[in-house]
């Protein structure tokens, strides 16, 4: 019985990366063998096992052939398979390799020359048979970034599983990579990448490619570089995934809007049903939807908040569901900063919305609703007429505010 440390793990010590996960791979053994060891078995398709004191996953070494369609279309077999055959069954060559007991390296692939010369490069033709493998490469460029390339021959590769696998995909797999590669460093990478393949779970994000912008304000002119420039400032204001996921998604009304009366104009509303769809296609979870929906449909309002009469900006307030949530306003706020530097040559503009939106929220806040309601109450004012006493005096805080930011201005 030999085990070895195997794949991303020897990949990210190669790198000088501390490994998130320890996966090892065990010959010359049996399911009998490792279970009298005290191993746990938890692999139904094959003999994958739990290490009794560690947890880690130390699975017998297998090859898989292709039987089906799609990520889950295989069969495995374990008996008297070796390590190399074992290697050969996996994706990439830099993750094809195993560290022994005495830190010797197995490396049949070459995976640490692919390593030094930053190359994705597929350890076999096996690589076409499982569509997942090409979510993989768009989710390792989003996390090793633009220095890193695909190899021709496996590019290649990927066009053809673009043609016969993407449709095997399920919508919880989809999303699944795509939430993984919104937590990497550059997650717009990950998009570029599959838009070159017409991955068409994303239509809706390709339908952006060549729709203009006005050059004043947008310098990158294509509504899709300005997304995906959006998406680095996100990352560099440290933005949530759910927050990503509202960048990504907020200008996908400007495509109809263009293609339907050649401008922009009310691209917000009718960005809308676009949101929805693409949340219902890859069954996103409703968190992530509502924020989407929110950003999508009031971004415009936000970049204006300084210009808006006070009731306007109660209303946004109310529309965003900030005075029951008020953590929703500082997400909103992070993402309209990150709408505003997803901009050629503005990645650091001022946007002053994000200090006068909170301020103007805090005040409306700190109102004593509740002394204003005991009040009513006492005059026989009713529930309507309560709200709307609390309503004003609500804008006429926020007035406040405006006032003094005007003051300070002049």
């Amino acid at each position: 019985m030999d085990v070895y440390l195997v794949g991303g793990a020897v990949r990210d010590m190669l790198m000088g990366i501390t490994p998130k996960d320890l996966d090892y791979v065990v010959t010359g053994s049996t399911p009998e063998e490792m279970i009298s060891k005290g191993y746990t078995q938890v692999g139904a398709d094959f003999p994958v096992f739990l290490h009794p004191n560690t947890k880690h996953e130390y699975a017998l070494a297998r090859c898989e052939s292709k039987i089906g369609e799609g990520y889950n279309g295989f069969t495995s077999e374990w008996e008297g398979v070796t390590l190399e055959q074992d290697l050969q069954r996996r994706d990439l060559t830099i993750n094809s390799m195993a560290l022994c007991k005495d830190d010797i390296l197995h490396d049949p692939y070459n995976g640490q020359q692919d390593i030094e010369d930053k190359i994705f490069r597929h350890t076999s033709d096996a690589f076409s048979e499982d569509p997942v493998r090409v979510l993989r490469i768009a989710r390792l460029l989003a996390r090793f970034g633009d220095e890193w390339t695909v190899a021709p021959e496996t590019y290649a590769l990927c066009q053809k599983v673009a043609w016969k696998e993407f449709k095997t995909l399920t919508a919880e797999r989809v999303f699944k990579e795509l939430d993984k590669a919104l937590s990497e460093p550059h997650p717009e990478l990950f998009f570029k990448f599959l838009y070159m393949l017409d991955f068409h779970w994303f239509k809706e994000l390709w339908d952006l490619k060549g729709i203009p912008q006005p050059i004043t304000h947008h310098p990158e002119n294509c509504t899709f570089d300005h997304i995906l420039l959006s998406l680095k400032a996100g990352v560099k204001m440290s933005a949530s995934k759910q927050e990503l996921f509202a960048i990504l998604c907020h200008d996908y009304g400007k495509a109809p809007c263009w293609k339907e009366r050649g401008n922009l104009h009310g691209h917000e509303e009718a960005g809308l049903s676009y949101v929805n769809d693409f949340c219902d296609r890859l069954k996103v979870p409703n968190h992530y939807r509502d924020l989407a929906v929110k950003v999508c449909e009031h971004h415009q309002r936000g970049h204006k908040a300084l210009d808006m009469q006070p009731k306007s900006v109660h209303n946004l307030f109310k529309a965003l569901d900030c005075f029951r949530n008020s953590g929703i306003l500082d997400s909103f706020l992070l993402c309209n900063k990150a709408d505003a530097r997803g901009r050629t040559g503005l990645e650091d503009a001022p946007y002053r919305q994000a200090n006068y939106l909170p301020e103007c929220h805090v005040a409306a806040m700190e109102v004593d609703t509740a002394a204003i309601a005991k009040e009513c109450l006492e005059k026989g004012f009713t529930g309507e007429k309560i709200g709307d006493t609390i309503r004003v005096e609500q804008i006429n805080a926020i007035r406040g505010v405006k006032n003094r930011w005007k003051s300070q201005k002049s």
